[in-house]
């Protein structure tokens, strides 16, 4: 595999540049990563943060679905269904 390609094979087989998924990944881990705190949180503090790490996931997983533009590459020559 050729380093350029190492960079733009998957984020084209999601219909986005280098550039895009970069910008994309970097929101998304950081939004991970601070529901991750408020759960830390959470757990010493019942009180606080009760719906954050939920609401954190369904509007990730929202975001990704909808605005993924998947590509579906043939598997060893075989036709896929789409997920």
């Amino acid at each position: 595999m050729n380093l350029m390609r190492a960079f733009t094979e998957h984020p084209a087989s999601v219909g986005e540049t280098y550039s895009e998924h970069l910008v994309k990944a970097v929101c998304f881990g950081t939004r991970m990563m601070l529901a991750g705190i408020a759960c830390l949180v959470h757990g010493a503090l019942p009180f606080l943060f009760v719906r954050t790490g939920s609401r954190a996931i369904t509007d990730l997983n929202e975001r990704m679905i909808t605005n993924r533009q998947s590509v579906i590459h043939p598997i060893a020559g075989r036709p896929q269904l789409p997920l």
